[in-house]
């Protein structure tokens, strides 16, 4: 698939591969079902769309169809870290329970419809599974639609 509003879709597999990470970091950002919502919870730092100085930002990452995602959740409302990322897509990824760790990485919105379809599906999937109650209420595709959706490809160090 490739076009106009499929932009990385064919790279997906390329772009969602940890293996040049180290185990322990790979194994982190690998998230299971089981993970529980601590463990979902990053910081990202990204230059301000507005000031281009550099802004800490926390928010859930999630692991769907074999990449790695930043999502805004649902009702797809806008949000600062969509808009820096558009902006400036170079970005840092820190890991900040359990393993720590800063991973420099680059944001790449998720615009083709059949790829935005099967994350929001397993990431709304996931959250509906009873490995942490409580903390979400089922949650159903539909009010995910619009979410901001951007998929994370981490870069080797220099």
């Amino acid at each position: 698939m490739s076009g106009p509003g499929t932009a990385g879709w064919d790279d997906s597999a390329r772009d969602a591969s940890l293996a040049h990470l180290p185990d322990d970091i790979r194994r982190a950002i690998e998230i299971t079902p089981a993970a529980g919502t601590s463990e979902r919870i990053i910081d990202i730092t990204t230059r301000g769309r507005r000031t281009g100085r550099p802004r800490r930002i926390e928010i859930f990452f999630y692991r769907a169809a074999g990449g790695t995602y930043l999502c805004s959740g649902a009702g797809g409302a806008a949000t600062d870290w969509h808009a820096n990322l558009l902006a400036t897509p170079a970005f840092t990824f820190h890991l900040k329970n359990g393993i720590r760790a800063d991973l420099p990485a680059r944001a790449t919105p998720v615009t083709a419809p059949a790829e935005r379809r099967a994350v929001l599906a397993e990431i709304v999937a996931d959250l509906n599974q009873p490995h942490d109650p409580g903390t979400i209420r089922p949650t159903r595709l539909e009010d995910w639609a619009d979410s901001r959706l951007m998929r994370i490809s981490f870069r080797h160090r220099p």
